[in-house]
């Protein structure tokens, strides 16, 4: 939509300076429309990556971790407004909240472990403390070890006859025993 506006300014302008219209208190001055461009330039990023892909569990942190970086960023750009710039330090403290609401549930750091293009590795490039690594990859051991580890299905291998159950079982089962490496070996991880 800012796009969209920015793009058609001469447009916008006309119809709200149209004092029949009733829009002249809708008119913006120059200085709202350099606000406008400020902003549009700090969403636009953040727009077109969700637009782009399917969002899923592993995806969240990323996400989220993507987003902070380019807030602090923006946030400390002096070419901004300090009206934008406060603006997008009361995003990165709201960012910030919800980020802390993902170590209250385990999904996240599971999901992401059992990608199989993060694994443990996004924990490690994105430097976090290694008891945080170590807690994301005990996360997904004990998730294993209580609801699968034990489990006794008659066909491991027909996934598409058992349900949820079995394909939760069978991805679990491929993805610590995989080349006949044990649960503890750490090498998918």
């Amino acid at each position: 939509m800012l796009a969209y506006a920015l793009k058609h300014r001469q447009a916008v302008d006309s119809v709200t300076q149209d004092c029949v219209l009733g829009l002249r208190s809708f008119e913006l001055d120059n200085k709202e429309w350099n606000l406008l461009e400020q902003l549009h330039n700090v969403l636009k990023d953040a727009t077109l990556y969700f637009l782009c892909g399917t969002p899923n569990l592993a995806a969240v942190i990323p996400a989220m971790d993507l987003m902070d970086e380019k807030l602090t960023t923006f946030s400390l750009n002096c070419k901004y407004s300090p009206t934008i710039r406060a603006a997008i330090s009361l995003a990165k403290r709201t960012l910030n909240r919800y980020y802390q609401l993902t170590d209250s549930s385990e999904v996240y750091r599971i999901a992401m472990v059992l990608h199989p293009r993060r694994k443990l590795n996004y924990f490690k490039n994105a430097k976090w403390e290694e008891s945080w690594i170590n807690t994301a990859k005990q996360l997904v051991k004990d998730a294993f070890e209580h609801s699968y580890l034990t489990m006794e299905t008659d066909d491991h291998d027909n996934i598409s006859e058992g349900g949820l159950k079995n394909v939760c079982y069978w991805l679990f089962t491929m993805v610590y025993t995989s080349a006949n490496t044990c649960v503890y070996s750490g090498q998918y991880l």
